[in-house]
């Protein structure tokens, strides 16, 4: 038997399209643009750091003659030892005020915060959408605008100079109870809380023991900006603190600053390796904080 070729079907052609762009190649191309934006934001985030880290080491001679971004000899230790014994350690002083205020402040409003937030999101009670307006409304109003009240009320209680100046604004934040209410909506279930009530726990064990511990991640974020946010005051600060030992870090490095068009007295050096130091808390924050927003993520991802 002879096979012969069936000429009665077309022979198949090989359609070549040409102008179609290559979807490989645009990716790559997108993720260099990406990288490359990643690397300029990061560069210019870090540029003032490296600057400050630069300038910590140096001495004053080298700090007015030498290339600002480039090291020019150590110092570092010598600004230390200088930092620490100036005015009997005043900086230390500034330091545990600092802590205490952003420390405990933060920590309160965070709680405070937090039981508002679940209040407003999970109970039904008249009023609760003016309340909630009124909450949107006063975070928006700039905190410069309430020092001048806050420190007229503080005078006539006679809080003015003391801790509790700094400590009570840091008690309230509004926009910590949006966050904590948002945050609530979504991760705390009605079923839940029925059900802890049928097995007989009252609202403040639920808030306490089943509540808290699933809004850890919001906690964390919502505590960590506000540490953050007081840790960086000045206007507050200037305002209703008037002893030198009740001062915070910024406080006291703007007065330090300013000694050498008061007094002639050069102390850039000092101000700069204080101001080295004062990163190191929120930096310990940040990482401190880490796990729990991965935790956070992790749980999302599973749910």
């Amino acid at each position: 038997m002879v096979l012969t070729e069936d000429r009665t079907k077309p022979p198949t052609r090989t359609v070549r399209r040409l102008g179609r762009p290559d979807h490989a190649a645009r990716s790559r191309g997108g993720q260099r643009f990406l990288l490359i934006g990643l690397v300029l934001a990061s560069v210019y985030s870090l540029f003032p750091v490296w600057w400050l880290i630069v300038a910590a080491t140096k001495d004053r001679t080298g700090l007015y003659q030498s290339n600002g971004l480039w090291f020019s000899g150590m110092h570092l230790w010598d600004n230390l030892q200088q930092l620490f014994a100036y005015d009997d350690g005043i900086f230390l002083r500034w330091t545990a005020n600092s802590l205490l205020y952003a420390g405990v402040g933060s920590l309160g409003g965070t709680l405070i915060a937090l039981a508002t937030g679940y209040g407003l999101a999970r109970f039904d009670f008249p009023g609760r959408n003016l309340v909630f307006a009124c909450v949107v409304g006063s975070f928006l109003i700039p905190i410069a605008l309430l020092t001048l009240p806050l420190y007229l009320m503080f005078s006539e209680i006679g809080l003015v100079d003391t801790a509790w100046a700094m400590l009570i604004p840091c008690l309230i934040n509004p926009f910590s109870v949006y966050l904590a209410k948002v945050y609530t909506e979504s991760t705390v279930p009605f079923e839940l809380l029925e059900a802890a009530r049928i097995d007989g726990a009252g609202e403040l064990r639920i808030f306490f023991s089943i509540v808290l511990r699933m809004m850890t991640t919001g906690g964390a974020t919502v505590f960590l900006l506000a540490f953050v946010n007081t840790w960086n005051a000045f206007f507050l600060p200037l305002t209703v603190l008037r002893g030198e030992e009740n001062w915070t870090l910024n406080l006291g490095l703007y007065n330090w600053s300013g000694k050498r068009l008061e007094s002639g007295v050069d102390l850039t050096s000092l101000v700069l390796t204080g101001a080295l130091l004062s990163i190191i808390p929120m930096a310990i924050m940040m990482v401190a904080m880490r796990r729990y927003w991965r935790t956070g993520v992790t749980l999302g991802a599973l749910k």
